[in-house]
């Protein structure tokens, strides 16, 4: 008969966008043997690297899972994630290394985190046929009486809204049993408004400057649509905009920006959820040093340890 592994104590490393959650990661997966695990719902697709912020670079021979797995164009979803999250995570467990879990997707730390089991929900076309009389502010209010949603974004576009109602419904049909928590230590990184959207735009002109446009225009060619790559984050959105000629730069840039620092005031909103539903979160202040951050967030191992 298979044995289940152990679980080994997952560390999490969140914080919004520009925080410097991968150096830290990365640096704290070197010195404890471990291998990163990403919880970034954009860095699962192939050749979308300066768009995403991979920033592959930086980690310099340690291994990490969950980055580039499906192809750009495709819907990837929790679903997905969830199960390969599940096995990368056995497998760094089966093999006693360290896994660090490095992200800063509410969602997606949810699916890793949570006790919620994701699952594959086919399409209900008996439901759709109900609903296709109902405009999209009656689907809002039928969706809400569910319970809370699980994503401001289940309400943007009908066909969100309906597919929030098919996986609402189903899993009210089709109860399933909570997963078996990884047990977690997290720490975040957090910056003062202003300093976070100081880095955000450093960041965002250095992409500009390493060829995120140029990036863009690539996936287009390949045949990925306009429409499809504003599904895949604001910066494909904007860039996209720019590079057909439906935005100038100079806009662009600025619009950009402000909608980056938007969302990363819903990640720490996120974030102040996950702690207000139980998830105890260490803080580590983000305008330390590199090797400062580290050696906090190791002391206090230690000292849980111990």
């Amino acid at each position: 008969m298979q044995t289940t592994p152990t679980l080994t104590p997952l560390l999490v490393i969140l914080g919004p966008t520009a925080s410097g959650k991968t150096a830290l990661a990365v640096n704290l997966a070197r010195r404890l043997g471990g291998e990163i695990l990403s919880a970034d719902s954009r860095q699962v697709y192939r050749g979308m690297d300066l768009g995403t912020g991979k920033d592959l670079e930086e980690y310099a021979g340690v291994p990490f899972h969950l980055i580039d797995v499906a192809e750009a164009g495709e819907e990837y979803n929790l679903f997905r994630y969830q199960q390969a999250f599940d096995a990368a995570y056995a497998d760094i467990c089966r093999r006693r290394r360290v896994p660090v879990l490095c992200g800063g997707s509410g969602l997606y730390l949810a699916a890793a985190l949570g006790r919620k089991r994701f699952r594959h929900v086919p399409e209900n076309t008996a439901l759709r046929a109900r609903l296709q009389d109902k405009d999209d502010e009656e689907l809002a209010r039928l969706l809400s009486s569910y319970g809370p949603l699980h994503n401001h974004t289940d309400t943007q576009t009908r066909e969100r809204c309906l597919r929030a109602l098919e996986i609402a419904e189903f899993e009210r049909s089709n109860p399933c049993p909570e997963r078996i928590l990884p047990p977690a230590t997290v720490f975040g990184i957090r910056f003062e408004p202003e300093a976070l959207r100081s880095r955000i735009k450093a960041r965002l002109e250095q992409r500009l400057r390493q060829g995120m446009a140029d990036e863009v225009r690539g996936l287009l060619q390949k045949g990925i649509s306009p429409g499809q790559l504003t599904y895949y984050g604001l910066e494909y959105k904007y860039l996209t905009l720019y590079v057909t000629g439906k935005m100038p730069r100079e806009q662009m840039e600025r619009e950009l920006y402000f909608a980056i620092c938007q969302f990363a005031k819903r990640q720490r909103t996120w974030f102040r959820k996950m702690e207000k539903e139980g998830c105890a979160v260490t803080w580590i202040d983000g305008n330390a040093g590199l090797e400062e951050k580290t050696e906090k967030i190791l002391t206090s191992l230690d000292k849980r340890i111990r």
